[in-house]
C-alpha cells in the first residue's frame, strides 16, 4: 500500500535506500514528493534530447572538418589543447569517426528569465540514483501529493501528476543503449568511486547481463559492451583503458562513451556562439534548433590570451585584452569562469568561479590562472543567469515534520540514445532535481541539498 501522508512517504523513501547506499559517504535531504514541473517546461525538456543529439553530431563533424582543413584549424587546435598525442590519435581514428556519447545530460538552471543550459555531461553521475528515485517515488507519488497539495499551495500537485520517465524509464533507457549485446561491463575508476554504489544498484536491477568492475578488470570477450565511467583526463590511473580502447578500435567490443575528449569539453558552447561558425551551425542544426540553443545557452567565451588587433574587441564584453577582465566592477562580474575540461577540476563544483561572489583580488587571481594556463588547461567564461527561487520541502526526521525551503534548482534530464547511425534516437529516462538552499550561488549535490525526481504537474 502506498504511503498515506508526507511522514510515511519520506520514511518509505529513506527505508528504500540500498544497504550500500547510492553515493559513497554522501547523504541528502529527502523530499516527501517529487519536484513539480509545469506542463510547458516538461514538454520542452522532453523535446530537448533531439536538439542536443544533433548538436553532438554537429560538433563531431566540425572537429573532423577542422582536422581535414575544411573548417578553420583553430577549432581543432582549441579542442586539442592539453590532450596527450595518443588520445588525439584515438579521437581522430576512423574506428570512432561517427561515434557520439549515448548518454546526454545537460545541467539546466531554472533562472529568473527562463531555463539556462550551463553545460553538457557525457560521462554523468546520477544515472543509478535517478533510476532509484524513479522506482521509489513511483510508490509514493499519488498519496503524498494529494496530502501536501492540501497543505501548501506553492507546491500544489494532485493524484494525476505523472513522474517523468515513470518507475523504470531510467533503467529501460540505460539498457537500450547497448542494443542486444549479451554482456555489459561498467568500468568505474577510482576517481569516480563515489558513484560506484549507484552503478552497482543499477546492475542489480538490470540482471546478470550487467556487471560493475574497477579499472583493473580485463576479462573482456568479443561481442561484449563496455560503459566507460571514467573521464579521459584520468587515463594514467585507469590501467585497463588501453585494452578497452584497443578492443573497441578493432570493433571487438562496443564502447560508450567513445574515447573522444571533444565531448568532455565545456568550450563547445563558446564555439556555438562564435560568429565565424554561424553558417556551419545553421546548416548542421537548422534554423529552429540553432535559435533554440542560443535561447537556452548563456553566451560563452574561450579565454584565449592571443593578442587582438588594436581595433578589435572581445564580443559582448567590449574588452580589448583579457587582462582587462580583472578590472570589471563587482556588478559587471555576473560571469562564471571555469575549467573547460580534461582536468580533475572540471567536474562537480571544482574549478568554478562566480565573479560577483569574489573579491577583486580573488577574481584577478582566477583570471590570471586562466590566462597563464590556456595552453595546458583552457578556461571558459560564461554569462551568469541567477537561478530563480523555488518552493521546495524536505522531511526533518528528528522533528517529524515537513520543512518548507526556498531554494535554487538544477535540473538534470538523462537522454539515452539507442539505435544505429542516422536512425539513432534519444529517449528521456528521467529528470533529477537538485535543490540547494537559497544562499548557495553555485548549485551542486551537498548534504543540505534536496534530491528528488521530477514529475509533470497535471492541469498546469
Amino acid at each position: 500500500m502506498p504511503p498515506t501522508n508526507p511522514e510515511t512517504a519520506a520514511r518509505f523513501v529513506r527505508e528504500q535506500i540500498p544497504a550500500n547506499g547510492l553515493f559513497a559517504g554522501l547523504v541528502w535531504r529527502i523530499s516527501p514528493l517529487p519536484f513539480p514541473l509545469g506542463a510547458e517546461l516538461a514538454k520542452e525538456i522532453e523535446s530537448l534530447g533531439r536538439v542536443l543529439l544533433q548538436f553532438y553530431r554537429a560538433v563531431n563533424l566540425l572537429y573532423r572538418k577542422s582536422v581535414d582543413g575544411k573548417q578553420p584549424d583553430w577549432i581543432a587546435r582549441w579542442l586539442d589543447l592539453g590532450k596527450p598525442a595518443e588520445l588525439i590519435a584515438l579521437q581522430r581514428s576512423p574506428a570512432f569517426k561517427n561515434d557520439v556519447p549515448r548518454v546526454i545530460r545537460p545541467d539546466i538552471l531554472l533562472t529568473e528569465t527562463g531555463i539556462s543550459i550551463t553545460e553538457l555531461d557525457s560521462v554523468p553521475g546520477g544515472i543509478g540514483l535517478t533510476a532509484w528515485l524513479g522506482k521509489t517515488y513511483s510508490n509514493v507519488l499519488p498519496a503524498s501529493c494529494r496530502q501536501i497539495s492540501n497543505q501548501d499551495q506553492n507546491c500544489r500537485q494532485d493524484a494525476d501528476s505523472t513522474l517523468i520517465g515513470g518507475a523504470d524509464g531510467m533503467l529501460r533507457g540505460f539498457e537500450s543503449i547497448f542494443g542486444d549485446v549479451k554482456t555489459v561491463h561498467i568500468i568505474v575508476s577510482e576517481e569516480a568511486a563515489t558513484y560506484r554504489p549507484e552503478m552497482a544498484w543499477l546492475c542489480e536491477q538490470l540482471g546478470s547481463r550487467f556487471t560493475v568492475h574497477d579499472s583493473r578488470f580485463n576479462d573482456f570477450a568479443d561481442g561484449d559492451a563496455v560503459y566507460r565511467f571514467f573521464e579521459l583526463f584520468d587515463l594514467p590511473n585507469v590501467p585497463n583503458s588501453k585494452k578497452i580502447f584497443e578492443l573497441a578500435a578493432e570493433k571487438r567490443i562496443r564502447l560508450t562513451p567513445p574515447p573522444k575528449p571533444v565531448f568532455e569539453e565545456k568550450m563547445l558552447f563558446a564555439l556555438l556562439w562564435n560568429r565565424n561558425l554561424h553558417d556551419f551551425w545553421r546548416q548542421e542544426l537548422g534554423e529552429g534548433f540553432l535559435a533554440r540553443l542560443k535561447k537556452l545557452v548563456p553566451y560563452t567565451w574561450i579565454v584565449d590570451p592571443s593578442p587582438l588587433p588594436p581595433q578589435a574587441v572581445i564580443p559582448e564584453l567590449n574588452l580589448t585584452d583579457w587582462q582587462q577582465l580583472k578590472t570589471l566592477s563587482q556588478k559587471e562580474r555576473e560571469l562564471i569562469l571555469k575549467v573547460s575540461g580534461f582536468s580533475e577540476h572540471a567536474w562537480g563544483a571544482r574549478g568554478v568561479f562566480l565573479g560577483s561572489d569574489l573579491s577583486q583580488e580573488e577574481w584577478a587571481k582566477a583570471v590570471d590562472d586562466a590566462i597563464q594556463h590556456f595552453e595546458q588547461s583552457p578556461r571558459i567564461l560564461q554569462r551568469y543567469h541567477k537561478p530563480a527561487l523555488v518552493e521546495a520541502q524536505w522531511f526533518d526526521f528528528a522533528k517529524n515534520e515537513v520543512v518548507p525551503m526556498k531554494g535554487r534548482v538544477r535540473l538534470c534530464p538523462y537522454y539515452f540514445v539507442s539505435g544505429e547511425g542516422d536512425a539513432a534516437r534519444p529517449q528521456l529516462g528521467g529528470v533529477l532535481a537538485t535543490i540547494n538552499p537559497a544562499d548557495k550561488k553555485i548549485i551542486h549535490g551537498m548534504t543540505d541539498a534536496v534530491l528528488a525526481p521530477c514529475a509533470k504537474q497535471a492541469g498546469s
